[in-house]
């Protein structure tokens, strides 16, 4: 079974619902995982997805706030809905498909402006949330398993527009992606966007605040799709569909896709 899946920050499924069904029709898309939904499960507009064919959710949500869908083709059998560091945030779900397939849709914490556990509760919040999705996936090592979601860490040089003047900067400090390469780690799971383009200039979000987003460039790629190693091998075609961010009323990421083929 091949599928196709892609994860976009919406910034509010409702406000964007007619983003999501132009994506929907216009990429050949069998699950969409969608973060930052800000509403609650039943008021995700599900009637309307179900008219283009993506009938099948597994979301947790809030009113206003975080939120994680999945929606689908096919059928989808929800499998978890973690409350990782016990913030009491809708952060992540997890569905399996009928192949068995287990997809992992999360919304990290973005950790606020100041890189300082001290001064921030934000930042704290954010490493204890990564830390705690490392020791899950440490004593829970997937199988069978795909890892999507907005990380907001963006680990790599290639993963920002200018590594030097970022390293102090919240989404691409050093303290951020030790805690990221350790959960990375601890589940052996595999960077599949890297994987399939190792070392170009990759960006998935732009700030509302710049001008001109194009122009400036800005970016930093902070949405994953990662898989774990025994199906690593089986994923292909990543690829980070920049031109959404010209849209009408965008969200300030834009989708990230990859082929599995099992």
């Amino acid at each position: 079974m091949s599928f196709n899946i892609a994860t976009w920050n919406i910034n509010s499924v409702r406000l964007r619902v007619d983003l999501v069904c132009k994506l929907l029709k216009k990429e050949e898309i069998d699950v969409l995982c969608l973060q930052e939904c800000k509403a609650p499960v039943e008021k995700i507009p599900m009637e309307t997805f179900s008219e283009i064919g993506f009938s099948n959710l597994v979301a947790r949500g809030q009113k206003g706030y975080n939120g994680v869908a999945i929606i689908s083709k096919f059928p989808l059998l929800e499998k978890s809905a973690l409350d990782f560091a016990g913030l009491g945030h809708a952060r992540h779900v997890a569905a399996q498909l009928e192949n068995g397939i287990t997809i992992h849709n999360f919304y990290v914490p973005a950790g606020g402006d100041e890189p300082d556990r001290q001064k921030n509760e934000k930042f704290d919040q954010k490493l204890n949330y990564l830390a705690a999705m490392r020791d899950y996936f440490y004593k829970n090592v997937p199988k069978k398993s795909i890892l999507v979601g907005d990380l907001n860490i963006a680990p790599l040089p290639e993963d920002v527009w200018d590594h030097k003047k970022m390293v102090k900067i919240v989404s691409h400090t050093k303290e951020e992606i030790d805690y990221l390469e350790a959960l990375q780690k601890a589940g052996k799971w595999v960077d599949v966007v890297r994987k399939d383009i190792p070392t170009t200039k990759l960006y998935s979000w732009w700030s509302y605040r710049a001008k001109d987003w194009a122009a400036s460039d800005r970016g930093r790629r902070l949405d994953h799709i990662w898989a774990s190693a025994d199906i690593a091998q089986h994923t292909s075609g990543s690829r980070i569909f920049r031109e959404v961010r010209s849209w009408e009323r965008p969200s300030d990421h834009v989708p990230v896709f990859a082929t599995i083929d099992l």
